[in-house]
């Protein structure tokens, strides 16, 4: 395939003519089918669909986690296809933050300590990891909980400490499968409001999975799947909450 180079590396994510196909029973499942898409760095994006388009897949490709049955992706300029577990897992530490709808955070380690993780695995030492945490978490509205182990926090204070350890590495990438999915709509606003201002002074690319219309009002361009397609693709204004 022809790709241009450039382009390429200019975007956070370029998908040409994926497929993820799953064996199964009477038929193969095709939950992702010839999808070819361009995000811009800095973008910020929401993949919308009923359940079963394919959102959550098509997020688990573009982060590594699952491996395309035909096409090619690449990810900063990067290409996942072929790659081997341990490159795609390094591409992963350096490059791309998740932030999991059941925020899959540990539950024997500080919010400090969950925060900081990725620092720790890249080596980062601890006084510096300490630094950068703590001036996300005053950031973000977690100042003063640093030592508090998840199950000590409220649900929203919980994906503010996933969202701090997806993005305290300064990844390129951002992806966020139904991040407010178990939030009430106040907790779901500071959390949109969060991630937002990130984007904006960090110029951090999120791309969100997402049933949810608040997500889906914030997003600069939405993206809706069906039968994992793209029905549609649509750059918009964001719509800002009436108390922003």
């Amino acid at each position: 395939m022809n790709t241009d180079s450039t382009q390429s590396a200019a975007a956070a994510v370029q998908m040409d003519g994926v497929w993820k196909i799953f064996p199964a029973e009477p038929a193969p499942v095709e939950a992702v089918r010839d999808v070819s898409l361009e995000i811009e760095s800095g973008d910020f994006v929401a993949m919308a669909g009923p359940s079963g388009s394919g959102k959550t897949t098509l997020l688990n490709l573009l982060g590594g986690l699952t491996e395309a049955t035909r096409g090619q992706i690449h990810i900063g300029g990067e290409d996942l296809t072929g790659m081997n577990n341990r490159a795609r897992a390094r591409l992963r530490l350096e490059r791309i933050g998740f932030v999991f709808q059941a925020y899959n955070l540990l539950p024997v380690l500080t919010a400090l300590e969950n925060a900081e993780f990725t620092l720790l695995l890249r080596g980062v030492p601890a006084e510096e990891r300490h630094a950068k945490v703590h001036a996300l978490f005053e950031e973000i509205g977690l100042e003063g909980l640093s030592d508090r182990r998840p199950g000590k926090l409220s649900g929203g204070q919980q994906q503010r400490v996933a969202v701090a350890r997806a993005v305290v590495g300064d990844p390129a990438l951002v992806l966020a499968d139904e991040p407010t999915a178990n939030l009430d709509s106040v907790t779901s606003a500071a959390l949109l409001d969060t991630m937002e201002r990130l984007n904006e002074e960090h110029g951090t690319t999120f791309v969100f999975s997402t049933h949810d219309p608040r997500v889906m009002d914030r997003a600069r361009r939405l993206i809706t799947l069906v039968d994992g397609r793209i029905e549609e693709d649509e750059r918009r204004a964001p719509v800002r909450p009436a108390n922003g």
